[in-house]
């Protein structure tokens, strides 16, 4: 495989923005669905879509020569497993939307004199406030937060079981993450504990698994294991600590804590956690972290990890 020049490094990361903004539009657009059955020239995908013709035709050309659509011939597009992956369900679509929206906003105002967030600059509130004042990017987020949802539903699988806990998603969106894990042991109930605006189908639910809505600064359900899905990178460490002492108050003494988050390793290596560090830095004031940063965090909320790996996290009480 032949290394990229110096030079190549640096345009490959310097048009990033770009690529992202892209994304953002043809997802918005949904130029994919469009696209579902078969190639289309450019005229009809821009007349159904509402776009200026050579405009959507520049944006598609750019993401075609990085695999995101395929040209057919001279003003002819079809779809690719990468636009593909774009579409209604799927998440990335979700995630497009976001990343080429609000958090691209976000992150070009990232400033390396401050540990404050630039989003509350920006919007003259925080993410989660805004998120609850406008609910089509609260469901597109919740959509989003689902992408991934079925790895760590496995993840979560082989940890040990007894089998009648007790298990309080703390944080758990729309409820995916404990339906996948009801669905592998079925004696096991379930309680999403989450805000009131979180968009939801509880008729999915079923009678073991519940919603409650609340603040995880104020109070969690009781339970027997607590479950922190890629929810404590989203604040510094004085707010994470404060979602630990509420969920170390409400445990009993044999109670479990499972984190699913990432695990930053050193080194130079190229490792995504690294960059979505700099995401929940722009949007939250939230961060990533290493090993050795979890274990102070955990040992200062009144918990001991005993497993410890990138993407699950397991502790008891101290």
């Amino acid at each position: 495989m032949t290394e990229s020049s110096p030079e190549a490094r640096l345009w490959d990361l310097l048009r990033g923005a770009l690529a992202t903004r892209a994304l953002g539009l043809v997802a918005d657009l949904e130029v994919p669905e469009v696209l579902a059955d078969g190639p289309r020239p450019i005229l009809d995908v821009a007349r159904e879509v509402g776009a200026d013709p050579d405009t959507l035709h520049r944006i598609m050309r750019a993401l075609a020569s990085d695999g995101v659509f395929a040209e057919e011939e001279p003003g002819v597009f079809r779809n690719t497993a990468a636009s593909e992956a774009l579409r209604r369900g799927s998440g990335w679509g979700d995630f497009a939307h976001l990343f080429g929206g609000v958090w691209h906003r976000t992150a070009g105002e990232l400033d390396a004199a401050s540990r404050e967030p630039s989003f509350p600059q920006l919007f003259g509130t925080d993410f989660w406030r805004w998120l609850a004042d406008n609910p089509a990017e609260r469901a597109a987020f919740d959509r989003a937060m689902v992408q991934g949802g079925e790895n760590r539903a496995e993840r979560l699988a082989t940890l040990d079981w007894r089998g009648d806990e007790t298990v309080v998603d703390v944080g758990g969106g729309n409820g995916s993450l404990l339906l996948g894990l009801l669905d592998r042991y079925p004696g096991l109930r379930g309680v999403v504990f989450d805000l009131p605006e979180t968009t939801r189908d509880e008729a999915a639910f079923g009678d073991r698994l519940s919603f409650e809505a609340g603040d995880f600064f104020e109070h969690v359900p009781p339970g027997d294991v607590y479950v922190l899905s890629t929810i404590l990178h989203d604040w510094d460490d004085e707010r994470a600590a404060a979602i630990l002492h509420t969920i170390r108050a409400a445990a009993t003494a044999d109670a479990r804590l499972v984190v699913l988050e990432t695990i930053v390793p050193p080194g130079n290596d190229p490792n995504g956690a690294k960059w979505l560090d700099l995401l929940m830095l722009a949007l939250l004031g939230g961060r990533e972290r290493d090993e050795a940063q979890w274990r102070a965090l955990l040992a200062g909320s009144g918990f001991e990890p005993v497993r410890m790996e990138d993407g699950l996290i397991e502790a008891r009480c101290r």
